[in-house]
């Protein structure tokens, strides 16, 4: 239990993490470096001890040959005894401690470190950031970075200092014995070093580019089940085996290439492998003929060139996977490094409570592009306003909402809460202040109980009950079961809320929403997918969670906005109409035209074209 706490696994880091592979390295590895460095040091000590058992070998078969065998024992048993401590005790216990160090304290702690800073930093990104790529190629890059980052230190660790420590103790070793052997050793390790030196980058950028279509292929495969149903009902099943399909050829193109690098790599280092015992063992029987070397020299040569010869294709093996996994750490940091497009600004304030007025000032808005989803939008909501936003599709409704919520930065104009920038606000207090139900609910693949309580994590029991209930959920919740049996507010909703009706979610997001109780209330289509009898069924229950706050509700149903304080009509990002209902109405403009579509009313063919 000690040796795993010596890495504190959950420990944030410290800023951002950067674009370089070296730097992004000492960011996500910074609290575990001491510990790491204590089992690289204790790896070269096993691999020293190891090449120093070879010449206690080799010295002892020397030491024999000049005693008197009838006495051997007798004569040096304490020797014997000390060397004995050696193999039996001190040399497992090194190998123990370096296995425990490693295996406890740094490959167990490492992973969940690095994963956890790029999981905390990737959820700071804005929406654009997901909005962008795959779901699935974002939490693949977050499990391959950590991954491969915890394989390199555990396979420098295993191999690199050992290895490195066996063939510099060897290295060394044998040039006391004779210079030539030592000599030999050093030419060796040198050309094996620039072989590995040509082929490792080649083999990292070949494996940051498998990397890359590898999680391409993750993302297209989890897109399509993440759409099953509209795969299903589309009856393109075809169409998205093949999508997958040419998907994965350009991985197994992509695959092969680097297969074909590895396999030139593998047969080069193994010749190097088998030159070494030529070359000492030879070596060392010339040595011998010319009366040099001695036969615990033959033993030591042999062991140490048998031993460093089977080393060799073990850390060619190794050298691979690190220089392999590196290219997958770098293919991760080009997607996970990515700055933050809305970030908290130097000495943002923390928002206790909105109890004062919200106004949009000459907002321009496109989401990084040259189209204008919002172009010189302004609009005033007094505390405890109630405000209706109708348009058409497309003409800035949830974009405005978007922008309040701060899921993406105005680019032109600011918005303001009691004459304070949002931009000075925290992002968090800021949200904290906010309740929001939307069209499309979204909802976790957890109990009905945590769906609910995510409005307020602190509520009992009983008060999600009751928000449930208000909100004319608790009866179908009640039927929940799901596949491990687990029923009612216990059952898991499936990926997505998958096992509910639309209308059923979004009641789910209500009483969400009324459990958080913020002072200011968003309604983005809220009611859209539930039936008349429901939605007239909790329409008490919206009125009673609207009462005393600032409420922006956004509907295509337009009678759901007949009561609010003030309705305002949007065109191509502008504001072209507002006013109460009746007002509106009695314009003649796009809302009177809108409702007299939803109504039933004459529509003019100039209209209907539009």
């Amino acid at each position: 239990m000690a040796f795993s706490n010596l890495i504190d696994a959950f420990r944030p880091a410290d800023g951002p993490p950067p674009k370089t592979l070296w730097r992004f390295c000492v960011w996500a590895l910074s609290g575990g470096w001491g510990i790491i460095g204590m089992a690289g040091i204790l790896s070269m000590l096993v691999g020293l001890m190891e090449v120093f058992a070879f010449f206690i070998v080799g010295w002892l078969i020397d030491f024999v040959l000049a005693q008197e065998p009838s006495t051997l024992f007798a004569d040096n048993w304490l020797l014997f005894a000390g060397i004995a401590f050696f193999f039996v005790v001190a040399r497992p216990f090194f190998m123990w401690l370096s296995a425990a160090v490693q295996n406890l304290s740094v490959q167990n702690n490492i992973f969940p470190l690095i994963l956890s800073r790029l999981h905390r930093y990737t959820l700071g990104q804005s929406a654009r950031f997901f909005d962008d790529d795959f779901a699935g190629r974002i939490a693949q890059k977050q499990q391959q970075t950590a991954r491969s980052l915890t394989d390199v230190i555990s396979e420098m660790l295993q191999a690199g200092g050992f290895a490195s420590a066996s063939v510099v103790g060897a290295a060394a070793g044998l040039a006391v014995v004779n210079i030539w052997l030592g000599l030999s050793v050093a030419i060796w390790a040198i050309i094996t070093f620039y072989v590995v030196r040509w082929f490792m980058p080649r083999i990292r950028l070949r494996s940051k580019h498998r990397a890359a279509s590898r999680a391409q292929v993750t993302g297209q495969i989890v897109d399509t089940i993440t759409n099953i149903r509209t795969v299903k009902l589309f009856a393109h099943g075809d169409f998205e085996d093949r999508t997958a399909l040419e998907t994965l050829k350009e991985y197994r193109i992509i695959g092969l290439a680097f297969s074909n690098l590895t396999v030139a790599f593998r047969a080069t280092v193994m010749t190097l492998a088998g030159l070494l015992p030529v070359l000492l063992i030879g070596g060392s029987l010339y040595l011998w003929t010319l009366g040099i070397a001695t036969p615990g020299d033959i033993a030591t040569s042999a062991m140490i060139a048998t031993r460093l010869a089977q080393m060799t294709g073990w850390v060619s093996f190794t050298a691979l996977g690190i220089f392999a996994n590196i290219g997958e750490v770098e293919d991760g940091v080009r997607t996970l490094s990515r700055s933050h497009e809305v970030v908290d600004r130097a000495n943002s304030k923390e928002l206790q409570s909105i109890a004062a007025p919200i106004r949009y000032e000459d907002i321009t808005f496109a989401y990084g592009g040259e189209g204008r989803a919002l172009a010189g939008f302004n609009l005033a909501i007094e505390a405890g306003e109630k405000v209706g936003i109708v348009g058409r599709s497309g003409s800035g409704k949830s974009t405005a909402v978007s922008l309040l919520l701060r899921l993406y930065d105005v680019e032109g104009g600011r918005i303001t809460i009691g004459g304070e920038d949002i931009r000075d606000l925290t992002q968090d207090s800021l949200r904290h202040q906010i309740a929001m139900v939307t069209q499309d609910a979204a909802m976790f693949n957890r109990p009905a109980y945590d769906n609910i309580r995510y409005g307020r994590p602190d509520a009992t029991d009983a008060e999600v009950i009751d928000a449930a209930k208000r909100a004319e959920a608790d009866a179908f919740i009640q039927g929940l079961k799901d596949y491990k049996g687990r029923t009612g507010y216990d059952a898991f909703l499936g990926e997505r809320g998958v096992k509910l009706s639309g209308g059923q979610r979004q009641r789910i997001a209500l009483a969400r929403a009324i459990l958080k109780d913020a002072p200011v209330l968003i309604l983005d289509e809220a009611t859209s997918a539930l039936d008349s009898e429901v939605e007239a069924a909790i329409q008490a229950s919206l009125t009673d969670l609207m009462d005393g706050k600032t409420v922006l509700a956004i509907a295509h149903r337009l009678s759901t906005l007949a009561e609010m304080d003030r309705i305002v009509v949007l065109d191509q990002g502008r504001i072209i109409e507002e006013g109460s209902h009746d007002g509106l109405l009695a314009k003649g403009g796009l809302y009177a035209q809108l409702w007299a579509r939803q109504s039933g009313g004459f529509i003019r063919p100039d209209l209907a074209a539009e």
